[in-house]
């Protein structure tokens, strides 16, 4: 990809009159590229990316403080459901970053869950690169536009109620233990593990699932658990 390609990119995606096109195309640029080109390539995005994880927090943060009455513990979840991984990503993928990409030739035959990473991580540092190159204004109205008007989705279907503090609430309004969650299998390389995990409740399994980490595999069983035995239907 060439400097005109990423100005294209600003001009008829981004909507933003880019003033520093290198700055947009390093956004772009994993780690893994510079590996390939350390005699072309003095920066990977990641610097960026730092920069736009923090913005992209305080924006979330500002509309949700000055558009919404509720308790800290709300709105924390509602950003949380915004600002995550699967959320970025995927609005990385419906804009077509993944075309614009400077990945090495390993990364590219990488998995798809790596794949949302990168995706993800590269939002971040467009983020970056728009505050640095535009400033506030511009890149709060692009989070807006691009991130910020799904929140109305996450509210009505439920998605952003954390699963695992649902089924606790649920569990121990009918008077039983705790719930707790167990790692009955892993398999896969140490690099892309699969873990299956199992909660209990009252020492019965009432849920398994499955998932790249421990965490995201508990999630899955406290929704299996609470479509299963409690009929909360959480899959959105």
């Amino acid at each position: 990809m060439q400097l005109n390609d990423y100005r294209s990119l600003a001009e008829n995606i981004l909507k933003i009159n880019i003033q520093d096109i290198s700055l947009l195309q390093k956004a772009f640029t994993h780690r893994s590229y510079l590996n390939e080109h350390k005699k072309t390539i003095a920066e990977h995005n990641e610097r960026l990316e730092f920069l736009g994880d923090a913005v992209l927090e305080l924006v979330v943060t500002e509309y949700l403080f000055l558009n919404y009455n509720e308790a800290e513990g709300i709105l924390t979840n509602w950003r949380s459901s915004l600002v995550r991984t699967e959320s970025i990503g995927s609005i990385a993928k419906k804009l077509g970053f993944e075309n614009y990409l400077r990945l090495s030739k390993g990364e590219k035959r990488g998995s798809q869950r790596a794949r949302d990473q990168i995706l993800a991580n590269c939002f971040e540092a467009v983020i970056g690169a728009i505050y640095l190159d535009q400033g506030y204004s511009v890149v709060q109205k692009f989070i807006q536009d691009n991130l910020i008007v799904t929140l109305n989705n996450i509210l009505s279907t439920g998605s952003w109620v954390d699963p695992k503090s649902k089924l606790q609430e649920v569990v121990q309004s009918q008077e039983l233990a705790t719930p707790f969650y167990k790692v009955v299998s892993e398999t896969g390389p140490d690099h892309e593990k699969t873990f299956t995990v199992a909660v209990f409740a009252d020492n019965k399994i009432i849920g398994q699932g499955i998932g790249p980490s421990k965490q995201l595999a508990q999630q899955q069983a406290a929704i299996d658990a609470l479509e299963k035995h409690y009929h909360q239907i959480m899959r959105h």
